[in-house]
């Protein structure tokens, strides 16, 4: 092997990313090099409790959600944060849920029409892909299902047009391995970063789970192109 090619391999392993003959999906974005958690169930915890805890209200606060504001809840599940975070925009603001599970979706299709609320839309999403309009979202709200993306860096880039100008990423999280439902924090930020993020701030949430946290990311420069992007080794 060649100086130049033997610095390079130093320099992405010394940066926790793979070499460049790394395996790649079919459109050309870098495979995960990490487990890929299962989904068990549409909500990890009861509503109530969660509630007692005062989970949803920490989390909206943290991430400076406001009356007004467009947001999208990925991954929405039962839909315990678009209830929410439909009360908290309000009238006047506008949440988009989405899950890629029919089931899930249908029952939260269901709940939202049955409580009326008009300032919701419920979409069935796909795997690689949101589909989520471009500069539309003030906050994309990814709780306790990133670790289940099969392919993170397609659906961060797919993502990143939605966000408005000053928008945010909001990751709530469990520091452990994605194989347990987790998502250790350093792995976040790079994959994060891989894909054009910069990291706006974290910190604890006891109340979203054991080992929780939040993360808060928005898009940084130019968008990559998938063939210069090498996925972070767990």
């Amino acid at each position: 092997m060649k100086r130049g090619a033997i610095a390079l391999v130093l320099l992405l392993a010394g940066c926790g990313q793979s070499t460049p003959d790394e395996p790649r999906t079919e459109t050309g974005f870098p495979k995960a090099e990490r487990p890929v958690a299962t989904t068990v169930s549409g909500e990890w915890s009861t509503e109530p409790d969660r509630d007692r805890l005062k989970e949803a209200e920490a989390v909206m606060t943290a991430a400076g959600v406001k009356r007004g504001m467009t947001v999208a809840d990925i991954g929405a599940g039962e839909g315990y944060y678009t209830i929410r975070l439909a009360a908290r925009v309000g009238p006047k603001g506008r949440v988009l849920a989405e899950d890629i599970v029919r089931s899930y979706h249908d029952r939260l299709a269901e709940r939202v029409y049955r409580d009326q609320l008009d300032n919701v839309s419920v979409k069935l999403g796909r795997p690689v892909d949101p589909g989520l309009p471009q500069h539309s979202f003030d906050r994309i709200f990814m709780v306790h299902m990133y670790h289940e993306i099969g392919e993170p860096y397609e659906f961060l880039w797919r993502m990143r047009p939605a966000l408005n100008p000053d928008g945010m990423v909001v990751v709530v999280d469990a520091d452990r391995p994605t194989q347990a439902h987790g998502t250790p924090p350093a792995l976040l930020d790079c994959e994060f970063k891989t894909v054009g993020y910069r990291l706006v701030s974290r910190r604890k949430m006891p109340q979203a789970g054991a080992g929780g946290y939040l993360a808060l990311y928005q898009a940084a420069g130019a968008r990559p192109a998938p063939k210069t992007m090498h996925a972070c080794k767990a």
